[in-house]
């Protein structure tokens, strides 16, 4: 079934309310009509029927009465008015007649779904106070110009059927106002979680690009490098040649190896065994200096402080700061440029060093040839992202001596992520 367009459903909104309200102004007209023309105390004590004369003028103002109620939830405020200012006008037409059959209250009913209409429609200080005016009026008119004493019970009736019109006004409304705070509530919890998961999403795209970049542009660079090597000796040194082929069939081997371990961990994420990282961390990074020895660039290593094992969110952020910052010196300063990586771990005040941090500096000379092109500078991106969804800092630029350098801090307690992670990093 198909629905209607949202023009076309307010119409018919509205025109189901006009329909709505006049068939309460008919329902309201007969009400007063029937009670015009009833004598509700007989010296019999049951209610005459069409014993009361219906006069003239009650009937005219009974079917204006009835005709601005069809308005009344366009103009609550001003059909009260009218409604209040020709019921007035009946008592007082029927006291100058001076004929008490003819006396009666039946307009108050009008005023009693007025008020009503009103109160629901407004605040409740508007209700309050709007409310006590047309009691105050109202009941005095009638207690003034109705048919009975002004101490009469029925005085009283008319006073209650009127406060009730407001208190059931401000009642209906209290209950409107909560249903559309409810469901208010509700569309912002759903929003909320709707954004919640696009965040969410947007980390995971952001963390799956961070892996996938680190593991592919580091090996590919290598295999680059040696390729190279290969193609330019390959005529004159034969086994210079095989060895480069052979460090090239083992960067490759490692790349594959990488990914299929990256795409295992998106395949099994719902896995409880499933591991939750590429299993990669200091404790590797002599393979990964070894791979760069041997494409032909000069990498000192120095450890200080306490050893021990890292975080392993803290170890593989550590690995891959060293990962990536060593691919760009291979890739912008050349493979004859000379890395020196420094990791130096400061113990914390809690037990077993815990509030402590491990600070990763990797400086080049930058005196090599630069065979590579530029990058697109998402590697310096991702290494701040890595640090700062830690908690951590990442600072990149010229060295205090020359060349280039990368300084990273990584806290080893309670990771504490940040909003602006990747934002001001740059070679």
């Amino acid at each position: 079934m198909t629905r209607p367009p949202p023009g076309r459903a307010r119409r018919l909104l509205r025109a189901r309310r006009l329909l709505l309200d006049l068939l309460i102004a008919v329902a309201v007209l007969a009400v007063i009509l029937t009670a015009a023309v009833t004598v509700a105390h007989r010296p019999d004590g049951v209610p005459g029927f069409g014993e009361r004369e219906l006069p003239a003028h009650t009937a005219a103002l009974a079917v204006l009465i009835c005709a601005a109620l069809v308005v009344r939830r366009r103009f609550p405020m001003a059909v009260l008015a009218a409604v209040c200012a020709l019921a007035v006008a009946d008592l007082a037409l029927s006291a100058a007649t001076r004929e008490p059959q003819e006396r009666h209250v039946a307009l108050a009913v009008g005023v009693v779904v007025a008020l009503f209409t009103v109160a629901g429609r407004t605040g409740r200080p508007t209700t309050w106070r709007v409310g006590l005016v047309t009691v105050t009026v109202v009941t005095g008119a009638v207690m003034l110009l109705g048919p009975r004493p002004w101490y009469a019970g029925d005085n009283l009736s008319v006073f209650a059927w009127v406060a009730l019109a407001a208190v059931a006004g401000e009642a209906v409304r209290s209950r409107r106002a909560a249903m559309d705070a409810v469901r208010e509530r509700a569309e912002r919890a759903e929003r909320t979680r709707e954004e919640e998961a696009r965040r969410r999403v947007a980390e995971e795209r952001m963390r799956i690009a961070r892996e996938l970049h680190d593991v592919v542009a580091h090996h590919i660079a290598l295999v680059n490098v040696q390729a190279g090597v290969a193609s330019h000796v390959m005529d004159t040194r034969p086994d210079q040649a095989k060895e480069a082929l052979a460090h090239v069939r083992e960067a490759s081997r490692q790349a594959l190896g990488e990914l299929q371990a990256t795409v295992g961990l998106l395949r099994h994420r719902d896995d409880p065994v499933a591991p939750k990282e590429p299993a990669r961390g200091l404790a590797v990074l002599d393979d990964l200096v070894d791979g760069f020895v041997r494409a032909g660039m000069e990498v000192t290593v120095r450890r200080e402080g306490p050893g021990g094992p890292l975080p392993a969110a803290v170890d593989l952020a550590a690995y891959r700061v060293v990962q990536e910052a060593l691919t760009n010196v291979h890739k912008h300063a050349g493979p004859g440029a000379r890395a020196r990586v420094g990791i130096r771990r400061s113990p914390g005040p809690g037990r077993e060093g815990e509030g402590g941090a491990v600070e990763i500096t990797v400086h080049d000379d930058g005196r090599g040839p630069g065979t590579a092109a530029p990058g697109t500078g998402h590697g310096l991106v991702g290494m701040c992202e890595r640090a700062e969804a830690l908690g951590g800092s990442c600072r990149t630029g010229p060295g205090p001596e020359g060349g280039f350098q990368v300084r990273v801090v990584l806290p080893l307690g309670q990771p504490t992520a940040r909003r602006d992670a990747g934002r001001g990093c740059g070679r």
